[in-house]
């Protein structure tokens, strides 16, 4: 009689031990799925997204390049950058693309006004922040807003780097 009683406790307890372990495999595929899921329905749709923005940014690069306006150099500029753990150096010569004559008129007017807002934005960055194709082309970007501020009515199109290096000393 015993033996009954201790043969029907084990019975429950390796019960409980069996449903414990489905409910953890249950779990574990449910998990699994939802993050196969995830990535097939998510990710697949973000990286598609990305392919065809690279796309229309090729395309608009394209088109700009069809419809070239006037080039005009605003010089070359040496200048410190804002390393604290060494002094380096950056020398980069910056070329406007502009839109007609009239702007261009404007920029010769204003040319003093641009080479200090232009020197003024490279004495904030870092060798760091310049080392990477993305920093420059941010540079870039900085540049043609702080100018098309600068001018009453914008005009200028896109910012060339025909030289730039970095120099340590």
């Amino acid at each position: 009689m015993a033996e009954e009683t201790k043969e029907q406790e084990e019975q429950p307890k390796g019960g409980k031990k069996k449903l414990i372990i489905l409910l953890v495999v249950l779990l574990l595929l449910i998990g699994g799925g939802g993050g196969a899921a995830y990535k097939f329905l998510v990710l697949d749709k973000q990286k598609k997204n990305q392919e065809e923005n690279k796309a229309e940014k090729i395309q608009e690069e394209i088109r700009n390049v069809e419809n070239i306006g006037i080039m005009f150099e605003v010089g070359t500029f040496v200048v410190n950058l804002s390393d604290k753990d060494a002094d380096r150096y950056l020398k980069v010569t910056v070329i406007l693309e502009i839109e007609n004559e009239q702007v261009k008129q404007e920029v010769e007017k204003r040319l003093p006004q641009i080479k200090d807002s232009i020197t003024t934005l490279l004495l904030t960055k870092t060798s760091r922040e310049l080392r990477t194709a993305e920093g420059v082309e941010r540079l870039k970007e900085e540049i043609l807003r702080r100018v098309n501020a600068i001018l009453p009515l914008g005009g200028v199109k896109n910012v060339y780097f025909t030289d730039f290096v970095i120099q340590t000393a």
